[in-house]
C-alpha cells in the first residue's frame, strides 16, 4: 500500500470525517471518497463506521491507524534529523507563541533577528494551545508554563509577574469596582478564579478567552483587572492597584525538540531571543514599577 493511503486514513480519523480530511490534504471530497473506497476494497475490510457524529474506526481501521502513526513519527523523526544536520543558519523557522506575546514583545525582536539572519524565513503560528513540536507543528515554542513538557529542551527566559491594574484617572481604590477577566480557557482558569474570588458573581463586566485585549478593556473603563506587568507598566494611562500577585505568576520558556537544538537556524534564534530577553527580564518580572503604598 502507498504511504498516501495511510495519510488519508489517518486524516479521516484525526478530523472525524471525509470532508475535513480532504481539506487538510488539499484534495476534493469526491477524490477522497473514491480513494477511501479503493483502500477498503483492496483490503476487503471496512475501515470506518459512518455515524452522524463522524467517522469511527473499525478494528481494521484502528490497526491501520496504528501503523500510520508509526510511519508518521518515522517521517517526522527523519525530517528533524535532516534539519538538525544543516550547516548554516538558513531556511524556514516556524515559531509558535500566544497572541499577546506576539504583538507586545516578539515582533520587534523578529525585526532585529531578520536583519541579523536574512537567510532564515520566519513563520509565526499564533496559538493559545501548545503545538506538537515532535511532529514539526513548530520548530520553536515561546510558552508561559510552570511545567514545560519533558520531551522538549530549552531555557527559562524570565518569570512573568502579574498585578491588578486600573485607569490612573480612576484612582487606587479597589472597592465597588467592576472587573475584566481572562476566561477559564486561559492558563487553566487560574486568572478567572483569581478575579471571581475578588469580584464576586456579579462583579465581572467582561471576560476574554485570551490575554489579548485585556489592557484595552481596562483602558476603556470597563473595569479593573489582572495584567502581565510588562504590559500594564507600559500603558501610561494605567496604574498598578496591587503588587505582583504570586498566585498568577508563571515562567516564560523558549523550547525546541532535542533533535533540532543544534540546527544552526534554531540555535541562532534561541541564542538571539535569549540575549534580547535577558535585557527585559526586570520588566517581565515586574521589578520596574514601584510597589503601591
Amino acid at each position: 500500500m502507498a504511504w498516501d493511503d495511510f495519510r488519508l486514513v489517518k486524516a479521516v480519523a484525526d478530523r472525524g470525517g471525509l470532508t475535513q480530511a480532504a481539506e487538510h490534504l488539499g484534495i476534493n471530497h469526491s477524490t477522497a471518497f473514491r480513494r477511501l473506497a479503493a483502500i477498503e476494497g483492496a483490503l476487503d475490510a471496512r475501515l470506518f463506521e459512518r455515524h452522524r457524529s463522524g467517522y469511527v474506526p473499525t478494528p481494521a481501521g484502528t490497526a491501520m491507524l496504528a501503523a500510520a502513526g508509526r510511519m508518521d513519527e518515522d517521517v517526522a523523526r527523519f525530517t528533524r534529523e535532516v534539519a538538525g544536520k544543516a550547516q548554516t543558519p538558513a531556511g524556514a523557522l516556524r515559531i509558535t507563541t500566544a497572541a499577546s506575546f506576539v504583538t507586545g514583545v516578539l515582533l520587534p525582536m523578529l525585526g532585529r533577528f531578520a536583519k541579523a539572519y536574512p537567510l532564515i524565513r520566519l513563520d509565526v503560528v499564533v496559538s493559545e494551545e501548545a503545538l506538537n513540536l515532535s511532529r514539526r507543528d513548530a520548530d520553536v515554542a515561546i510558552r508561559a508554563s510552570d511545567n514545560p513538557p519533558p520531551t522538549l529542551v530549552g531555557r527559562r527566559l524570565a518569570g512573568i509577574a502579574w498585578a491588578i491594574y486600573g485607569r490612573a484617572a480612576d484612582g487606587p481604590d479597589l472597592r465597588e469596582r467592576t472587573w475584566v477577566s481572562p476566561s477559564e480557557a486561559v492558563a487553566g482558569g487560574a486568572h478567572a478564579r483569581f478575579v471571581r474570588a475578588r469580584a464576586g458573581p456579579d462583579g465581572i463586566a467582561l471576560q476574554l478567552n485570551t490575554v489579548l485585549g485585556l489592557a484595552e478593556a481596562i483602558e476603556a473603563g470597563i473595569g479593573i483587572g489582572p495584567l502581565p506587568c510588562l504590559q500594564g507598566d507600559s500603558c501610561p494611562s494605567l496604574m498598578r492597584l496591587s503588587g505582583p500577585e504570586a498566585e498568577l505568576a508563571s515562567t516564560l520558556w523558549l523550547l525546541t525538540h532535542p533533535d533540532l537544538r543544534h540546527a544552526p537556524r534554531v540555535r541562532a534564534f534561541m541564542d538571539f531571543v535569549g540575549d534580547e530577553m535577558s535585557a527585559r527580564r526586570a520588566a517581565f518580572e515586574g521589578r520596574r514599577a514601584p510597589e503601591p503604598t
